[in-house]
């Protein structure tokens, strides 16, 4: 019964806290919403902090799991892993991330903070690789902070769909720039880069995207994306 009612009681904190934002709910507001006595849900969770810890947990965990999975001798995999998994992670837990966004609640100095900021300082470092420049960190930085923001914004999309689109705006993040071959050529950008072509594969073999999806993800055309593939 004891697991029953912790359970209930983050229920109704997630729904009110939600509803009405961390700070502007009270204790007494959800043992109302429970019937039973503030006493009573703070026998299970001594403060309103311990109860969104209590939320904050699987989210955190699951984070925590996900960065450590994914150390890899390979750069690319490895931030692959790293891109692809903490975006699951946080399409798993949209909504508190959502709720997050109303009154900052996971961001107030404490236990939860900590665990959140070293998580995404270590996937940082993940992407941005062994000895990275300058470039390497901002792009590194801009690619995980990108994860979250579609995901708080449009929580309501189908999970498949939001997903496919955010890990198309990563994989234009990290496309190379257009190269120069000639001042012949000047004006005419080389259309896929090693990278890209490593990327539509990877797309083609192990996401089971059709061509026309990889050409739309990548920005080019699907006589590229054919010749490349074939």
């Amino acid at each position: 019964m004891t697991d029953e009612t912790r359970d209930r009681i983050l229920a109704v904190a997630m729904d009110l806290f939600g509803a009405h934002g961390y700070h502007r709910t009270s204790v007494r507001a959800i043992a109302e919403q429970l019937g039973i006595s503030k006493a009573g849900v703070l026998y299970h969770y001594p403060s309103k902090y311990d109860i969104l810890a209590g939320l904050a947990e699987p989210l955190l965990a699951a984070m925590e799991q996900t960065v450590a999975a994914a150390a890899d001798p390979d750069h690319r995999e490895a931030r692959r892993k790293v891109i692809e998994g903490l975006l699951d992670v946080f399409l798993a837990h949209r909504y508190l991330l959502r709720l997050n966004a109303s009154d900052l609640a996971l961001s107030a100095p404490g236990p939860i903070f900590d665990r959140f900021r070293d998580a995404m300082m270590r996937a940082n470092q993940l992407v941005a690789g062994p000895d990275p420049a300058l470039a390497d960190l901002v792009r590194a930085a801009q690619a995980i902070a990108g994860l979250s923001d579609p995901v708080v914004l449009y929580a309501d999309l189908p999970t498949g769909e939001l997903r496919a689109e955010v890990l198309a705006g990563v994989r234009l993040l990290y496309a190379e720039a257009p190269k120069r071959t000639s001042p012949a050529q000047r004006g005419r950008p080389v259309a896929m880069t090693e990278e890209l072509v490593a990327t539509a594969r990877r797309m083609s073999e192990e996401e089971r995207l059709s061509v026309p999806e990889i050409a739309s993800a990548l920005g080019v055309s699907r006589a590229t994306v054919y010749r490349h593939l074939k």
